[in-house]
C-alpha cells in the first residue's frame, strides 16, 4: 500500500467520522464510557492494592526477651533476623520503653499500676516486632527461630516467647480473605472490562451498518478488503482516541475531589495523588485501550459487509 492510499484511507477515515455526525457522537459516547469504567477499575484497583499492603503492614510478630538477656545478644537475635530475606523491617524495643507502653496504656487501672509499683522492678524484658514481605512468611521466620534458640552464657533461652501462636489463626484467616478478596477483584474487573467492550462493538456496528450502502458500491467498482476496511479502522481509531481524552478529562476533577474529601475515608489512599503520579501509566492504558478497541471492533463489525 503506497503513501497515496494511505492518505487516501486516513482522509476517508477522518470524513466517515465526521459524516456520520449524530451516529459517531453517539459512538464516541458509548465509548467514553467503555473507557471510563476501565479508568475506574484502574482506580478500584489501586485502592485495593493499598487496603491489601495496608493490612499486611498492620500484622507483626513479635519477640519477647527474658528480663536478663543483653542489649548485646538482642541485637545479635535482630542481625541473624535482617539477614533473613523475608523480613521487611525489625524494630527494637527496650525493657524500658516498654514498661512506659505498658503504663500508658493502663494510665486509667489503678490496679495493674498498683502492682507494678509493689513489684519494685520492671518485670518487662526488650522486644523486637518483625515484620514480613508476606504474611504466609511469618511461619517460617518463627521456624528459623525453633531451629536455632538464641542462648545466653549461661545456656539458657534469652527468648521468653514469640506471639505467633496466638496470632497465627488470625494470620491464617487473613491470608485467605485477602487472596480471595485479590480473584474477587480481578474477576470483577474482567467481567466489566468484558461487558462495557462488548456494548462499545455492538455500537461501532451499527454505526457501520449505516455505511453497508457505500460498501457494497466500493466492493462493486474493485476495492479490495484493505482499502475498504481502512476509513472505518480509522475512524475507529479517533473514535478511540477522542473517547480515550475525555475520560481522562473527567477523571481528573472526579480524582481531585475524591482526593480532598475521601482520603480519610479510603484509609490514606489519596486518589488525586496517584493519578498525577500514575497519569502516564492510565493515559497509555486507555489510549492504548481506545485505539486497540475502535480498530479491532471495526475489522469485525465490517467483516460481514465485505462478501459482496
Amino acid at each position: 500500500m503506497n503513501w497515496m492510499v494511505i492518505k487516501r484511507v486516513l482522509v476517508g477515515g477522518g470524513k466517515n467520522f465526521t459524516r456520520g455526525g449524530a451516529v459517531s457522537a453517539a459512538t464516541v459516547v458509548v465509548m467514553t464510557v467503555t473507557l471510563a469504567i476501565i479508568g475506574f477499575l484502574i482506580f478500584l484497583s489501586a485502592l485495593l492494592s493499598h487496603t491489601l499492603t495496608t493490612i499486611k503492614d498492620k500484622v507483626d510478630v513479635s519477640i519477647y526477651f527474658v528480663t536478663s538477656a543483653s542489649e548485646e545478644s538482642i541485637f545479635d537475635v535482630k542481625d541473624q533476623l535482617e539477614k533473613l530475606p523475608q523480613v521487611v523491617s525489625i524494630s527494637y524495643t527496650t525493657r524500658e520503653d516498654v514498661l512506659e507502653q505498658f503504663r500508658t496504656r493502663n494510665a486509667g487501672d489503678q490496679l495493674n499500676l498498683q502492682a507494678l509499683d509493689e513489684i519494685g522492678t520492671n518485670p518487662f524484658g526488650a522486644r523486637l516486632v518483625v515484620r514480613a514481605k508476606d504474611l504466609s512468611q511469618y511461619e517460617s521466620i518463627v521456624d528459623f527461630l525453633d531451629a536455632s534458640p538464641m542462648l545466653s552464657s549461661s545456656g539458657t533461652s534469652i527468648v521468653d516467647h514469640v506471639n505467633y501462636e496466638q496470632n497465627k489463626d488470625v494470620i491464617g484467616r487473613l491470608t485467605l480473605a485477602i487472596n480471595a478478596t485479590r480473584q474477587i477483584g480481578f474477576a470483577m474487573v474482567f467481567i466489566f472490562a468484558l461487558a462495557s467492550i462488548l456494548i462499545a462493538f455492538a455500537t461501532i456496528r451499527l454505526a457501520i451498518y449505516t455505511a453497508k450502502d457505500e460498501i457494497s458500491v466500493m466492493k462493486l467498482v474493485g476495492a479490495s478488503n484493505a482499502y475498504v476496511q481502512g476509513p472505518f479502522v480509522v475512524a475507529g481509531v479517533i473514535t478511540g482516541a477522542i473517547s480515550a481524552v475525555l475520560v481522562l478529562l473527567i477523571m481528573w476533577p472526579v480524582a481531585w475531589y475524591a482526593g480532598s474529601n475521601w482520603t480519610h475515608a479510603l484509609d490514606g489512599f489519596n486518589l488525586a495523588q496517584y493519578y498525577a503520579t500514575h497519569f502516564i501509566l492510565v493515559f497509555a492504558i486507555l489510549m492504548l485501550s481506545g485505539i486497540l478497541l475502535g480498530a479491532i471492533a471495526s475489522m469485525f463489525a465490517i467483516r460481514k459487509y465485505l462478501k459482496v
